[in-house]
């Protein structure tokens, strides 16, 4: 997940999805809340470390680490030097993912097929969005955070596209940055406000999902596995960029000078700008998809030699 927040356009919450976490995560998330309160008073901090799942959090935001780490020393090269074979594999890795989700479902029926349809339109819809402007309000900030946070649990919608889309990308990060270099007032002020709509957005939207988890899980399913299937848009291998912002955060055209691309167009393997590497690219494709399924395999062995041993 830490390695997939490096990658714009592909979603921490396709990996928990596809690792199997992903509903414990929502748990875990809602169960931060007053009720944790009176767990302390009649069971003190062991009842309170069990209601919030608090070893798996731990083992998660360690690994979530490392990943940021990775990706930021490995896969971040990857991107800016050989961007064609890694979007390939992270094509390969949602095809498969989406595949894998869509099984979970027993029986297609019409909610299903429209939850499919309403959630890959969706997804596609926000990958062609125009560039928002962005503001400094306060109001807006906290709500973006909000906004962000919910896609970032979101499979197959990226935060930090989310934000781009807002265009507060170019307003967010550089203050960000301004806030742990100088600890200036008014940086800390906006990400602080950006920080409690975070927190807002996460605990509100995990709720929700956790809900329609257990009341509609099949069109849950189904909508998630849309959401996927139309971010495949955004990861398209071939693709060349048009639009981006420099490292301050200023809009410019020149591929060269992007620090983070707003805008690209998808263009056949042949029209590519360059080389189009596709025989890797395919390779790695082939590669994430089977990742995929390489997993489910072991998971499903994992579980059934518990089951052994608890039997």
């Amino acid at each position: 997940m830490g390695i997939a927040e490096v990658i714009p356009g592909v979603s921490g919450g396709t990996i928990a999805f596809l690792t199997g976490i992903y509903e414990r995560l929502l748990n875990c998330i809602k169960s931060f809340s007053p009720k944790l309160i009176s767990i302390f008073k009649k069971d003190g901090l062991k009842g309170v470390w069990q209601a919030i799942d608090g070893n798996f959090l731990i083992f998660l935001f360690v690994g979530m680490g490392l990943g940021v780490v990775t990706g930021v020393l490995g896969v971040t090269y990857l991107l800016e030097n050989y961007p064609v074979p890694l979007w390939a594999f992270f094509f390969g890795l949602i095809i498969a993912s989406a595949i894998y989700i869509g099984r979970q479902i027993p029986k297609w029926r019409a909610v299903e097929i429209i939850g499919l349809i309403v959630g890959t339109a969706i997804a596609y819809t926000i990958t062609i969005l125009p560039v928002g402007q962005g503001s400094d309000s306060l109001v807006f900030i906290f709500f973006c955070g909000a906004i962000a946070i919910s896609a970032l649990i979101l499979p197959g919608i990226s935060g930090s596209f989310i934000l781009l889309l807002m265009g507060m990308y170019q307003v967010i990060i550089p203050t960000v940055k301004t806030a742990l270099k100088t600890f200036e007032s008014e940086a800390l002020l906006v990400l602080v406000v950006f920080g409690a709509g975070c927190i807002l957005g996460l605990a509100t939207f995990s709720r929700v999902l956790s809900w329609t988890f257990k009341k509609f899980r099949n069109p849950t399913f189904a909508v998630l596995t849309g959401f996927m299937i139309g971010s495949l848009n955004k990861i398209w291998p071939w693709r060349h960029n048009v639009k981006g912002l420099d490292e301050d955060g200023n809009m410019v055209t020149d591929p060269t000078l992007m620090d983070k691309v707003i805008e690209s167009v998808n263009v056949s393997p042949m029209s590519y700008n360059g080389d189009n590497y596709l025989v890797l690219a395919i390779v790695a494709a082939v590669v994430g998809f089977g990742i995929v399924f390489a997993f489910e395999f072991f998971t499903k062995n994992d579980n059934k030699e518990t089951e052994a041993v608890e039997h």
